[in-house]
């Protein structure tokens, strides 16, 4: 049902709102609310005054129109004495007046709680936004942000190492043997060295290792130990002064795994929403489960309703209404094959579909994902029709690797709990959140949630629409025609994730047509265009959207004119399906991700030109920009998409 309202798309600079804002934290700080770290006299100073004493180094952060991210800001410093420097002004890139702040966090046990800062910056204040003072830092972590409302994700860490002296400590270094063991403790078929090193002050600069009486080499990765006999691991560590720890080694024994003649064992596990009859709506995710405990897993088939054996790689979706039989198999690495087994069940027609539930993030990709981290455990619906992955909640802007890691400990202590995974499926789980990375105070920006105010951020170029239902998407107009695009003006993007949903909305017997525009320019730039959406579709790129195997050769995932991707059945879901679209650009290099799977890969390079040619196209080096603004296409009446929850993260 369509929102009474059918507000059109608008943009427009807050200053308005800046100056509200500007006003109510004055009147806060004249309140004595506002804790600004300067000394009394300094604070009285002009811009790079000093009260003559001075500091053993300087830090300087600034803020410009971004609410997301401060425009510079220092990463390490050393211990000690230091002067802070935060300037937000005109000269630093604000244009709208918009206030921020830059404040210290004070209550959080996982980070240092000696300095007490709260530095609030105006273009328009005394000190023309630009303020300092004077600090004495000790080694460990700080965490800074911007404490004024709606500035949530303007935050950052300041790691501070010993400083003062030369350093002249060793780094620590330690060794972890994992393996298969027998009853006298030697390793079956294979042993794995792990090495670990820290240091406090200069830093580890490297990690060496020698196995059996050879030379040292550097440790990039954990050593893989397979062959049979007694073996030695000599390991040391140096810091970036030049400090090397005392050798350390490992002694164990690899012995060769005996000779296998036992088949694996492999399992079916079926997943989806049941009705009262114990039969799936509307579709059913197979997950294959295979073990060896002898020469290994080496490959796992299947087969649906008698068709013939195919490789198994990630869960698979059963969609079509029916009963259904699935058989699989599996293979160890000595030639043993399991007996065929089978699996049946009976998908139903959806007798509706109701209000998606209010989870933390949306996710339903097939398999738990963490990151950039795909592991095998399927992506079962857990929490009153919550996910995996959206209780996992990978996306948000969490201050550090600590936080993130403790809170997929508890999540998946409660799954483990309540029998949604088995203790293996955890630990895969716990294992993809160490190696996402995650913990950088860096989550996605949502710039589109699903709100009024949220798709009143966005602005309509060139013809067509799109209208905000009372479901929180948006969908192109079945009424205003005309091609054109949603664009978001309010801010640009060089290396970014973009990440959205998107739906087949055209109806039957039609497909629904449009894309994603990326690093195009302002339309308002380009009058000469004969429409302003042609500044995207001349100097940006289009990463497209259609499904149909008839009509335009560009397909889902392609970057419209350049790169054709030739598409398979099985990348296309069901019409009605609600589909998870990733674009990832670093450089000049796009890679196109559809409900998980990497589709496409593009790379934006001159000389290139568009497919078919066009006589007014400025090909690849017009394109060739390392920042631009994002749009949703709308196509015509009849090419109907609906959107949402898009956000951005950059990278």
């Amino acid at each position: 049902m369509r929102d009474a309202a059918r507000r059109p798309a608008r943009g427009g600079v807050p200053v308005a709102r800046a100056r509200r804002i500007t006003a109510l934290l004055a009147a806060l700080c004249a309140a004595a609310l506002c804790l600004v770290a300067l000394p009394p006299a300094q604070a009285q100073q002009p811009p790079g005054a000093s009260d003559g004493a001075a500091a053993a180094q300087t830090l300087t952060w600034t803020a410009g129109d971004s609410i997301t991210e401060y425009t510079s800001a220092p990463a390490t410093a050393v211990a000690g004495e230091a002067t802070l420097v935060f300037e937000n002004s005109a000269a630093t890139g604000n244009t709208t007046s918009m206030p921020h702040t830059l404040t210290f966090t004070t209550s959080d046990p996982e980070y240092n709680n000696d300095v007490n800062v709260n530095i609030l910056a105006n273009p328009n204040d005394a000190n023309g936004g630009k303020h300092q003072t004077t600090v004495t830092l000790t080694p460990g972590v700080y965490h800074y942000y911007c404490a004024i409302p709606g500035h949530g994700t303007m935050q950052g860490e300041l790691v501070v190492t010993g400083g003062g002296g030369e350093d002249t400590t060793a780094p620590e270094v330690a060794a972890d043997v994992a393996g298969e063991q027998n009853a006298d403790g030697a390793y079956v078929g294979a042993a794995t060295v792990t090495l670990d090193a820290t240091d406090d002050s200069s830093g580890v600069d490297k990690v060496e290792y020698a196995l059996d009486g050879g030379a040292y080499t550097a440790y990039t990765a954990p050593v893989v130990v397979n062959t049979p006999g007694e073996h030695t691991v000599r390991y040391r560590a140096t810091d970036k002064a030049g400090n090397v720890s005392a050798e350390k080694t490992e002694t164990f024994t690899v012995v060769a795994a005996p000779e296998d003649t036992t088949p694996p064992q492999v399992t079916a596990r079926v997943d989806g929403e049941r009705d009262a009859d114990g039969d799936y709506v509307a579709m059913a995710t197979v997950t294959l489960s295979a073990t060896d405990a002898d020469s290994g897993v080496d490959a796992v088939e299947y087969a649906v309703n008698g068709g013939e054996f195919t490789p198994y790689t990630a869960p698979f979706m059963v969609h079509a209404v029916g009963d259904h039989t699935v058989t699989y198999r599996a293979r160890d690495k000595a030639g043993n094959s399991s007996e065929a087994k089978e699996t049946r069940f009976t998908i139903v027609e959806d007798g509706g579909n109701p209000p998606d539930p209010e989870c933390p993030e949306r996710d339903d990709r097939p398999l738990v994902a963490v990151g950039e981290k795909i592991t095998q455990v399927p992506n079962r619906e857990v929490r009153e029709g919550c996910r995996i992955n959206e209780v996992i909640e990978d996306e948000r802007a969490w201050r550090t690797t600590t936080a993130f890691l403790r809170h997929v400990r508890e999540v998946t202590a409660e799954l483990l709990a309540d029998g949604f995974v088995d203790e293996a499926e955890r630990t895969k789980i716990i294992q993809a959140a160490k190696d996402s990375g995650i913990g950088d105070g860096k989550g996605y920006e949502k710039i589109f949630d699903g709100t009024p105010a949220s798709f009143n951020n966005w602005a309509q170029a060139g013809g067509g629409g799109f209208e905000l239902e009372s479901d929180g998407t948006m969908t192109s107009s079945t009424d205003v025609e005309g091609m054109g695009m949603l664009w978001f003006p309010k801010k640009r993007y060089g290396d970014f994730s973009l990440k959205l949903q998107f739906l087949d909305a055209a109806p039957v017997g039609s497909r629904a047509n449009s894309g994603v525009f990326v690093r195009f320019p302002d339309p308002r730039d380009h009058p000469e265009e004969p429409r302003p959406e042609w500044a995207a579709i001349k100097y940006g790129h289009e990463v497209q959207i259609f499904d149909d195997e008839n009509g335009d050769q560009y397909k889902t995932g392609s970057v419209y004119g350049f790169d054709l991707v030739n598409r398979g059945d099985a990348l296309v879901t069901p019409k009605g399906t609600w589909n998870d679209y990733e674009i990832r650009v670093e450089g000049q290099h796009y890679s196109v991700y559809r409900n998980g799977t990497l589709i496409n890969e593009f790379d934006n390079t001159p000389g290139q030109l568009f497919s078919p040619p066009r006589d007014d196209d400025p090909g690849s080096e017009g394109r060739l920009r390392d920042a631009g603004y994002i749009g949703l296409q709308t196509h015509s009446t009849s090419d109907v998409v609906s959107f949402r929850d898009v956000r951005v993260k950059p990278l």
